[in-house]
């Protein structure tokens, strides 16, 4: 499994590729859209953002795993859009986005996870070394953009 250490100098490596390309590169990762997610962290309040693949979108909805490459923890991203659901996405070529993500129900994770599985067997193979399971977090556009993502005019936090 990927240590925290890993993923974070990838996620830096990634973001250097995007930068030095002009965002020409750096949009597509094992054969998945690349998106930045931009949440609140839930101790600082401060803007955090991560690049993430989305392995499943239809229309306006956008499916990332929160996986953490099968470790038994969630990532950070995940903690902090549970306590603050309004994020930020941004998508190649595109503004960022005002959208809300919550976790996928119990009928819609029964849905998609073969979607997400069948196209990319790593996630299954995350899924096989980790007791907890993999949440799918669904982001959909928010009712009404605000200047903030999460702010005191956010959602109400998800459970979970």
């Amino acid at each position: 499994m990927p240590s925290d250490r890993y993923l974070k100098a990838m996620n830096g490596i990634h973001r250097g590729l995007l930068k030095v390309s002009g965002g020409r590169l750096g949009w597509t990762a094992a054969d998945m859209p690349v998106l930045e997610l931009t949440t609140t962290g839930r101790r600082t309040g401060t803007p955090r953002s991560v690049m993430l693949t989305s392995p499943h979108q239809d229309g306006d909805l956008i499916v990332v795993v929160a996986s953490k490459g099968g470790e038994d923890t969630h990532p950070a991203w995940f903690l902090n859009l549970c306590e603050k659901p309004q994020v930020v996405v941004t998508l190649q070529g595109a503004p960022g986005l005002v959208m809300r993500a919550r976790v996928a129900s119990a009928g819609e994770r029964e849905r998609l996870w073969p979607i997400v599985t069948a196209k990319h067997a790593n996630y299954a193979g995350y899924q096989e070394k980790t007791d907890r399971e993999i949440p799918l977090v669904l982001l959909e556009p928010a009712d009404a953009a605000v200047d903030d993502p999460g702010g005191p005019s956010g959602p109400e936090p998800l459970s979970g």
